[in-house]
């Protein structure tokens, strides 16, 4: 337990240092990738380094299974919370901006690549906050690990994202304690940000 303490604690400020790097790279520029796939090692070199990580199984019929539907269909669903929240996100410019300006990365990067990087770091997330994280804390584990989420993303600067991260970590946080490992989170964060990618550059015509 202190062995995963201490390397929680490390990693998340770490973390929080490339992602405010990285973030601030000019959009098009060819080293958002290489940023943005080490932010994903740090986070997946700082799971491992904690100690064991448990995928995690849900009650069905008489039984115990991996959990997979589920959890992709609570992605689809909370992505569409956020596809409805953007149309009147968009009507507030200084909010707007923020959203256009993460999305810039997508529009001006190449969206294949894009696409990889988001997937990549979505695993690589749940892989440490989680798992490493949440394996870390004794009391109120979802609270705690949002937090934590949430501070790492404060990072960027950008308010939106934090906030994205506060409800996307509570939702998370709740699929861990539920099937005790970090399959469901890995799935729904997966799930959801592929959604986002594609559906909110329509939205803000970026």
């Amino acid at each position: 337990m202190r062995r995963r303490q201490l390397v929680t604690v490390g990693f998340v400020l770490l973390g929080a240092a490339v992602l405010g790097v990285s973030i601030r790279i000019e959009p098009g520029s060819v080293w958002f990738y290489p940023a943005t796939l080490g932010l994903a090692a740090v986070w997946a070199v700082g799971a491992f380094a904690s100690g064991p990580l448990h995928l995690g199984r849900i009650r069905y019929g008489e039984g115990y299974v991996r959990p997979v539907v589920t959890p992709i269909a609570i992605g689809l669903a909370f992505a569409a919370v956020f596809v409805a929240g953007a149309l009147i996100v968009r009507q507030i410019e200084p909010l707007e901006r923020q959203v256009s300006s993460v999305l810039d990365f997508a529009d001006q990067g190449s969206l294949p690549l894009v696409f990889v990087i988001t997937t990549v770091n979505g695993i690589a997330e749940e892989l440490f906050f989680r798992g490493a994280a949440y394996a870390a804390i004794k009391r109120h584990p979802v609270a705690w690990t949002t937090l934590a989420y949430a501070v790492a993303t404060l990072a960027t600067g950008n308010v939106m994202l934090s906030f994205a991260a506060v409800l996307l970590g509570v939702l998370v946080g709740l699929q861990r304690r539920a099937s005790g490992g970090i399959l469901a989170p890995i799935l729904t964060h997966c799930t959801w940000s592929t959604v986002m990618l594609f559906a909110l550059p329509l939205l803000f015509g970026t």
